[in-house]
């Protein structure tokens, strides 16, 4: 039996000893497939956990292991909670060790796997291996891509990369997410915004990028970027003087990627935002470093819109 039949097998058998007891609802608003590496994946399940309510659905949870003999381990986990009408929810969990060779190919696993006519998301915790096989054949297989570009190195010089991926699937990114009444903060400044010349965040570095890429293609004119590093967005200042602070909520990482998850379509904004982050850094690469004040707009400029 291939581990694809095993896993459907455990899914039924799991399911009939939830509904022995008692009236229960088996409902899915989506295939979520999520690939977490070991070093992410006891964060990743309890993220995974706290979705299960607001989003229930088929989770693919994928680990990979690519040292060692090609193997796939694989435990199925249905797990039921109250519905608003006194009845259960079954919510199901494959979760796929893929060791060896089997971790350059997951769609071969995926496919089959996928509830049919729903949408499939994919969170890719960590930076993708934008080359490699994994990646190219989730894209494939999956509807939406969610990441967190502040968990990569260096997210400037990988945007890119990510640019490539917008032509084939939806992609949203949660330091984007975390820039939003920020952005709503600064847009709130407009006429006098469109005259600055520098922007400086107090914040997590994809999320300063990114303030400062929306900014430069609103406007459409370079815009310097000053950054001071903390863990989450703390202060943002235009030629110096500090943009009051809006009223952000606290949200837990599975309230961040749930909002993520209510959303099937491409974002312009976000895509322009991180097109102008990769030309920045390739004139700053050119040019032996960033330039600290941006030459005078070569067009009218455009009000920035808050997305």
């Amino acid at each position: 039996m291939g581990v694809v039949d095993d896993v459907q097998r455990k899914l039924f058998e799991a399911r009939c000893r939830e509904e022995g007891n008692g009236p229960q609802l088996r409902a899915s608003t989506m295939t979520h497939v999520a690939w977490v590496p070991p070093v992410w994946l006891e964060r990743g399940r309890r993220v995974l956990a706290a979705l299960e309510e607001r989003h229930p659905a088929r989770t693919i949870i994928l680990v990979p292991e690519p040292r060692g003999t090609t193997r796939v381990d694989a435990r199925v986990l249905v797990r039921d909670f109250d519905a608003p009408d006194g009845r259960e929810v079954l919510s199901e969990v494959v979760e796929l060790r893929l060791h060896g060779a089997s971790a350059r190919h997951p769609g071969s696993l995926v496919l089959p796997l996928l509830i049919s006519d729903l949408p499939a998301f994919c969170r890719w915790r960590g930076e993708p291996g934008w080359d490699g096989t994994a990646l190219a054949e989730l894209v494939a297989a999956c509807d939406r891509l969610v990441v967190d570009s502040s968990e990569w190195p260096a997210p400037a010089r990988r945007y890119a990369r990510l640019a490539r991926l917008f032509d084939s699937l939806a992609v949203s990114d949660l330091a984007w997410r975390r820039g939003l009444r920020w952005r709503a903060a600064l847009a709130a400044h407009w006429p006098a915004i469109r005259r600055m010349q520098q922007l400086t965040v107090e914040g997590p570095t994809a999320d300063a990028e990114l303030l400062a890429g929306w900014l430069r293609s609103r406007l459409r004119r370079p815009i310097a970027l000053g950054h001071r590093p903390a863990t989450s967005l703390v202060a943002v200042e235009v030629d110096g003087e500090r943009v009051p602070r809006p009223a952000v909520p606290r949200l837990r990482a599975s309230e961040q990627l749930s909002a993520e998850l209510d959303t099937l379509t491409r974002d312009p904004v976000y895509e322009a935002a991180v097109r102008a982050v990769s030309r920045a850094t390739r004139a700053a690469s050119r040019g032996g470093g960033r330039s600290t004040r941006p030459p005078s707009p070569r067009r009218p400029a455009a009000r920035p819109r808050s997305r």
